[in-house]
């Protein structure tokens, strides 16, 4: 792409002619405020909030939306856009529940954090209010529309990234929201309850119930790993609570998923902590499996390959790989076995 160049709050920036004025802003450290725009998915332009003032524009451009031109001089806060914006905050306060001591997204609420910056402690304006049931129709993403912006990120990520188009606009006006089809539950929809939809969601509208009441953001400690489900290589942040997994999320543009899970990654850490999980090697001594160290069971295992390679060849060997490793794990366990061992005797067990 050509190169141009841009003035941003008095800074000059270099980049490609096809970026937004947000992506430009952000690539030099300037920070535009947004609810509705998510880098995994495409621009919006529905919260209003990146409004920009643009010299020489008749009126103020979504940040998120425009594309920058070379030359462009922009602003991105002044007096009339944090006004802007702090009348936008508080339209959206006014039909939205005030229990940030008890919601689940407490601390890490984009709304919460804009209301904190623009200093909105109250809603000016007063109207009617939804009050919707809470929807709890399955075992994994609880949805709370009272908390609803309409910032339609869960309908976007489910139809750009996940291909599956499970929520839209239902309904019209003041009773819109981001339904399925026909008001069927979770379960009767196409949903692969990847969580996507609760990775995006800037509130509390969309929630995940194993994690209900289990540690709010700045009780856990996050612990990045690598998925262990398949050998993309997704990475994992753990959020841990006394020693126990509570939530797992990924962080965004990072790794091989860039930020998206499928619903084993997101929602599949019971076994971690599960009584039945085997947390030491076993070998059968007597009939019997025994826990043992690792030095021990490898040991073992070195010793009757010797001994069946010396007595019957290499093919009476015989290797098992797995899914759950990497690629690179998988091409070592065959080169082992062709070339250390001697043996074509390998297979792979490609399922979860």
């Amino acid at each position: 792409m050509e190169q141009v160049t841009v003035n941003i709050d008095g800074k000059e920036i270099v980049t490609s002619s096809d970026s937004t004025i947000l992506e430009a802003a952000k690539q030099s450290g300037i920070r535009i405020p947004s609810l509705c725009y998510e880098e995994r998915m495409e621009p919006y332009g529905a919260c209003r909030i990146c409004l920009v003032e643009v010299e020489g524009a008749r009126g103020l451009l979504p940040g998120c939306y425009t594309t920058v031109t070379d030359g462009m001089v922009v602003h991105t806060n002044t007096e009339q856009l944090r006004r802007i914006r702090k009348t936008i905050i508080e339209l959206l306060l006014s039909d939205h529940p005030q229990d940030c001591m008890t919601c689940e997204s407490g601390g890490q609420c984009e709304l919460q954090d804009l209301a904190y910056e623009y200093g909105v402690k109250e809603a000016r304006f007063k109207g009617e209010q939804h009050h919707y049931d809470v929807l709890e129709d399955n075992p994994l993403i609880e949805r709370d529309y009272d908390k609803c912006i309409l910032c339609g990120r869960c309908i976007r990520i489910c139809r750009e990234v996940q291909g599956v188009g499970v929520y839209d606009f239902v309904n019209r006006g003041f009773d819109a929201v981001p339904g399925t089809p026909y008001g069927k539950g979770m379960q009767d929809t196409p949903c692969e309850f990847c969580g996507q939809c609760v990775s995006t969601c800037p509130t509390g509208a969309l929630t995940s119930v194993m994690s209900k009441g289990k540690g709010r953001g700045w009780q856990v400690e996050k612990v990045r790993t690598t998925c262990a489900y398949c050998g993309c290589g997704c990475q994992l942040d753990l959020h841990v609570r006394d020693g126990e997994i509570v939530e797992v999320s990924s962080p965004v543009m990072v790794g091989a998923g860039q930020g998206n899970l499928c619903v084993k990654g997101r929602y599949g850490y019971g076994f971690v902590n599960h009584e039945d999980r085997l947390t030491k090697p076993l070998i059968r001594k007597d009939g019997e499996l025994v826990e043992t160290t690792w030095d021990e069971a490898l040991w073992v295992i070195a010793d009757r390959m010797n001994k069946a390679i010396s007595e019957d060849g290499p093919d009476s060997v015989a290797f098992l790989s797995s899914a759950r490793c990497t690629n690179e794990e998988n091409y070592l366990l065959q080169k082992l076995a062709r070339a250390g061992v001697g043996t074509n005797n390998v297979d792979h067990c490609a399922r979860l």
